[in-house]
C-alpha cells in the first residue's frame, strides 16, 4: 500500500511526471531516451522518476497504472501512456495541444 501512496504523491506533486529507465539527462533505455526528448524538445518541465533505483516503484507503477511497460508519462495526474502512444501524439501535434491546454507550454 505505501507504494502506491509514493507514487500517487509524486503524479500529483508533479504537473508532468515521467516515471523512466535513468534520468532525464542520462537515460537507461532507448524508451525512455525517446519520451524524455519529446519532452525536452517541447520545453515542458518535467520530473523523471528513475525506476532502476528502486524495484518497489518499478513494479509498482506497473500495476498502479495497469500498463505493463516503462516509461510512463503522467500529465497534471493523468496517464498519458507509454513511449508508443507519446510518440504519436506528438508525431499528430496532440501532445502539444495537450500539454498547451494544461498551460505547461
Amino acid at each position: 500500500m505505501e507504494i502506491k501512496e509514493k507514487i500517487k504523491n509524486l503524479i500529483n506533486a508533479n504537473d508532468v511526471c515521467l516515471f523512466m529507465k535513468g534520468t532525464p539527462d542520462a537515460p537507461q533505455c532507448g524508451f525512455s531516451m525517446a519520451v524524455s526528448n519529446v519532452l525536452k524538445h517541447l520545453k515542458v518541465n518535467f520530473n523523471g522518476i528513475d525506476v532502476l533505483e528502486d524495484e518497489n516503484l518499478r513494479q509498482g507503477i506497473k500495476e498502479f497504472s495497469d500498463w505493463p511497460t516503462i516509461p510512463q508519462l503522467y500529465i497534471k495526474s493523468e496517464f498519458i501512456g507509454g513511449c508508443d502512444i507519446v510518440k504519436e501524439m506528438f508525431e499528430k501535434g496532440e501532445l502539444k495541444t495537450l500539454l498547451e491546454e494544461k498551460k505547461l507550454i
